[in-house]
């Protein structure tokens, strides 16, 4: 039997008054949206996931271990931001590198494996510019580069296209699809969170709708967003 990339067993936190609770589980390979109104929990699902946060109560497993207590560094997972966490005092080939050598310390092959990286997102030749040499779209092929890298089981993304155009959005999601693809789509799990409900469609097989803390529904997404409930309704203005 295959083990789930991600499970929020009971997960319990408190934030402002407001009572969350997350039960949730990923299956290797899938690739699940997360959507919902602002303010519902969404982003702090992911942060309970990636260690972030600490929950009052619950377990966080991935690829079967319990990591409820263990930081964000030692969590088997990639993590990529809206604002993209890269550092700007750093080239885009160091960047990358982050990801497999902390310590910046590379031998040849790993130095051939961030070559490859670049290569497979088509920054190929851009290893020496600095992200504020670079335009919105490349700095998130640069954060989609790290986080592929490190080959972990689970790729978390917080809205990392949310500041980008219909047309830049959907050319970055054809490219995780391309990377994913790539890698083995049995061997990566994503789990999206957008406010852009159409950004699911074709790319996540399942879609959870968050709201007032809590995973309010759950399934396939053309289901989802066929919005066959009224809280999924009125969030999507039907």
């Amino acid at each position: 039997m295959t083990v789930p990339a991600l499970v929020l067993d009971g997960l319990a936190y408190r934030y402002e008054g407001q009572e969350m609770r997350f039960d949730l589980t990923v299956e290797a390979g899938e690739w699940l949206a997360v959507i919902g109104p602002s303010g519902a929990g969404k982003s702090t699902l992911l942060d309970l996931a990636a260690g972030f946060l600490r929950p009052q109560g619950g377990r966080v497993l991935i690829a079967g271990r319990d990591v409820t207590t263990l930081p964000p560094a030692e969590r088997p997972l990639g993590f990529v931001f809206q604002e993209n966490n890269l550092f700007a005092h750093l080239d885009t080939f160091r960047n990358v590198a982050l990801g497999i050598a902390p310590d910046l310390r590379l031998d040849a092959a790993a130095r051939a494996r961030v070559e490859a990286a670049l290569d497979a997102v088509g920054l190929a030749g851009f290893g020496t510019r600095r992200p504020g040499e670079m335009s919105g779209g490349e700095r998130q092929r640069v954060a989609l580069a790290r986080a592929f890298l490190r080959e972990r089981p689970l790729l978390l993304l917080d809205e990392p296209f949310a500041a980008l155009g219909p047309a830049l959005r959907r050319e970055m999601l054809d490219l995780l699809e391309r990377l994913r693809a790539a890698r083995g789509r049995s061997s990566l799990a994503i789990v999206m969170v957008t406010h852009h409900p159409e950004d699911a469609r074709g790319h996540a097989g399942r879609t959870a709708f968050v709201a007032d803390g809590r995973i309010a529904a759950l399934g396939d997404t053309a289901d989802i967003l066929a919005a066959r409930s009224e809280a999924v309704a009125a969030y999507l203005g039907l």
